[in-house]
């Protein structure tokens, strides 16, 4: 097996201190502010960051216990296969945000729509560049499970 060796180049710092405060599943939303605070010799790769509205924020679930390559989502409760979800337990645990950059302070980014815990490693950021046609979008699961709470009375 091929290992890498990767470190931090920051930190987040948000109002999450435990995986349970975090919103999850169907209509989830992720509003919360927060920080992204990067490490002194980093900083310079900040250099025009402040063009895009948009990041991908690549991290470590850093407190996700071991792997579980199936298992059920606050979505649906079905089991599915952990490549197809969101979910922390991942044979890597590599953790993947699109958030808002509101300002820059320095090497301090300012973000909207974060989903991770108070001291979440960060790993890489890049800015979100989607070239994706809306028509040639495909979710999944996530679409019928979508479909079945729309279509719920009780909901």
């Amino acid at each position: 097996m091929t290992v890498f060796n990767m470190r931090a180049i920051g930190y987040i710092r948000s109002a999450y201190e435990d995986t349970g405060q975090i919103p999850k599943g169907l209509g989830a939303k992720h509003s919360e502010v927060g920080i992204l605070e990067l490490l002194p010799e980093f900083e310079e790769g900040l250099r025009e960051i402040e063009g895009f509205s948009h990041l991908f924020v690549l991290w470590v679930f850093h407190e996700a216990g071991a792997c579980e390559l199936v298992g059920h989502t606050p979505t649906d409760g079905k089991v599915h296969g952990i490549f197809a979800t969101r979910a922390p337990r991942r044979p890597n645990p590599i953790g993947l945000s699109v958030v808002r950059l509101l300002r820059r302070e320095g090497r301090r980014l300012h973000l909207g729509g974060i989903d991770m815990l108070d001291g979440t490693p960060v790993l890489d950021i890049k800015p979100y560049m989607s070239g994706v046609p809306p028509g040639e979008l495909r979710r999944g699961w996530l679409d019928e499970a979508e479909a079945a709470k729309a279509e719920s009375p009780c909901e």
